[in-house]
Order: C-alpha cells, then sequence, then structure tokens
C-alpha cells in the first residue's frame, strides 16, 4: 500500500466519522423527542442509531494509519451493507416524496415540530410547516455519503491476491 493510499484511507475514516457523528446526532435528538412525546419507536430509526454508533466507534479505533487498520477491509465491507441497508430503509419511508410523504408529516415532522405538545389535526405537510424537512434530508444525505466511503475505503484496502 502506498503513501497516497494511505493518506486517503485515514482521509476516508475521518469522513466516515463525520458521517456518522452528524447521522448519530440527528436520530439521537429525534429518539429523544420521541421519548418526550410518549410516542413508539421507529425500528428503522433505532436501527440508524446503532448503525451510526458502531460505526463511529470504529472510525475511531481504525483512524490511525497502523497495520491493524488495514487489514479491516471486511469490516469496511460490513459496514457498508449496514449502511446500505440503513439508506434503504430511510428512503423506503418516504419515496421521493421526502418532506410530503405521510410518514414524514404524521410521525418525524409532527414529533420533530413538537406539535404533539398542542392538539393539531395534521392533514398535511403544510400543517406541520415542514418541522425537520432539512434533519431528514440531512440525515438521508449523510447516510448514503457515508455508504460509499465505506465502498471506497473496501476496495481501496483489499490486498492484492
Amino acid at each position: 500500500m502506498g503513501g497516497a493510499s494511505k493518506v486517503l484511507l485515514v482521509g476516508l475514516r475521518i469522513w466516515q466519522l463525520i458521517c456518522s457523528v452528524i447521522v448519530l446526532g440527528i436520530l439521537a435528538s429525534f429518539l429523544h423527542r420521541v421519548s418526550q412525546a410518549g410516542a413508539r419507536r421507529d425500528g428503522r430509526i433505532v436501527y440508524g442509531v446503532v448503525t451510526s454508533s458502531i460505526s463511529t466507534f470504529f472510525s475511531l479505533v481504525f483512524i490511525a494509519p497502523f497495520l491493524y487498520a488495514f487489514l479491516a477491509f471486511p469490516f469496511d465491507f460490513v459496514m457498508f451493507v449496514m449502511w446500505l441497508v440503513l439508506f434503504c430503509l430511510e428512503m423506503t419511508r418516504t419515496g421521493i416524496h421526502t418532506c410530503s410523504a405521510p410518514w414524514f408529516w404524521n410521525y418525524w415532522g409532527f414529533i420533530w415540530g413538537g406539535w404533539w405538545r398542542r392538539p393539531v389535526i395534521v392533514n398535511g405537510p403544510a400543517d406541520i410547516a415542514y418541522s425537520g424537512c432539512s434533519q431528514w434530508r440531512t440525515v438521508l444525505a449523510f447516510s448514503f455519503m457515508a455508504m460509499f466511503a465505506y465502498l471506497i475505503s473496501t476496495f481501496l484496502m483489499n490486498p492484492p491476491s
């Protein structure tokens, strides 16, 4: 493994750490709001917190360019698959409608905006003022970027046969 690929790998690890911390922060904040509301926890959101937590931990462990970090390509592939599953689960929740999907305005936006504190009849996203739309899009975007960062690091570290 050459010097350039070692530098690229450390850069990828830093990017994986950034992506996973952003996703973890937003989803954990949402789960806190869900617990305040006394609502049920969506299993997909819990899976996102677990995946981003594992990713954060192992990004920190493998960030230093030691020998064990370069032998972690099987783990990178497993993390790629976990992030792929997470991204697919998130996308099937809202589809192409993102912030105008019924799940968004009945669950994510309703709880994110704190609309459960005051009675409101929600007929669409305009009723909740698109609460949490940018946060949901951020989770989708950084999940996608983390997935590809793990895919690239899998191929970058795979030893030649």
